[in-house]
């Protein structure tokens, strides 16, 4: 069954304070996108990553879709080890207890951020051993992981083994029957790029699927202008939407959000 992930980043800071959220009050935020998106009728797997702020409203708003966090932290809470100390970091068990049951882990902007951090101190550590231990401590704490794996511009002529080290660090020793893979092409993300073509996806998704027996959606941007050719990709499992729309309006709306999902449907069934 093919799936939808919707990513919001940090889309609920208003404009007032800089930010894109043109839905609602920050109050009612994820209550207004959640029920918004259950009246749609969309008949298919949706699971939104929430900012942390985010995910009780949103968990009590819930019927038909998964609520999932933006990432777990590589340690967790213990008996007779660490009783929870873990002041700023999100604990997969943190998540469990409140009820979200999907994570992310991976994203671009994961990578980014633990690429900085290392890099300050000249380590050459392979951040996908931290992504291994998160991914390892969501799975414990029984939730369903989309994990990003994804080649830069720099790293296009050796994509090929990019995404095998990414996969074979990432998920070693990990239950694969509670991972989907999200291939994100970082090369390709941003205003003014040239999104991968058909081929170049098909490829890559069939690449992926060599390696592992595991489901594999589209990360770089679910949209109106590609959704049916994604859809057509027999292979691929789903895409993750974040922005829907782009340029002066730049933002998320719900709307838009209907029609790119109605849109990737009517491929669905097109390619039948």
């Amino acid at each position: 069954m093919k799936k939808i992930y919707l990513n919001l980043k940090r889309f609920d800071i208003l404009p007032t304070f800089e930010g894109i959220n043109k839905i609602g009050s920050m109050e009612n935020y994820s209550k207004i996108i959640v029920e918004g998106i259950e009246k749609m009728n969309l008949d298919i797997p949706i699971t939104i990553f929430f900012q942390e702020s985010n995910l009780l409203s949103a968990l009590k708003a819930k019927d038909k879709i998964h609520i999932g966090s933006q990432g777990v932290h590589y340690d967790d809470v213990k008996t007779g080890k660490n009783f929870g100390a873990f002041t700023t970091f999100r604990t997969a068990k943190s998540m469990e207890s409140i009820g979200v049951k999907d994570t992310l882990i991976g994203h671009c902007e994961e990578r980014n951020h633990l690429n900085y951090l290392t890099s300050l101190s000249g380590s050459t550590y392979d951040i996908n051993l931290i992504l291994n231990k998160e991914i390892k401590c969501a799975i414990e704490a029984d939730m369903n992981v989309l994990y990003c794996i994804g080649e830069k511009m720099e790293e296009q002529s050796d994509k090929y083994n990019v995404l095998k080290r990414q996969l074979d660090i990432g998920l070693k020793d990990v239950d694969l029957s509670k991972v989907t893979i999200a291939y994100e092409p970082v090369w390709a993300i941003g205003p003014g790029k040239t999104p991968p073509d058909r081929d170049y996806i098909l490829d890559i998704v069939k690449y992926i699927k060599s390696l592992y027996n595991v489901e594999v959606v589209y990360g770089g941007g679910l949209k109106k202008d590609n959704a049916e050719m994604l859809a057509s990709i027999e292979e691929l499992d789903g895409g993750l939407i974040a922005l829907t729309r782009f340029g002066s309006d730049f933002g998320f709306y719900l709307n838009d959000f209907e029609e790119i999902v109605t849109t990737y449907k009517r491929g669905l069934k097109n390619g039948n």
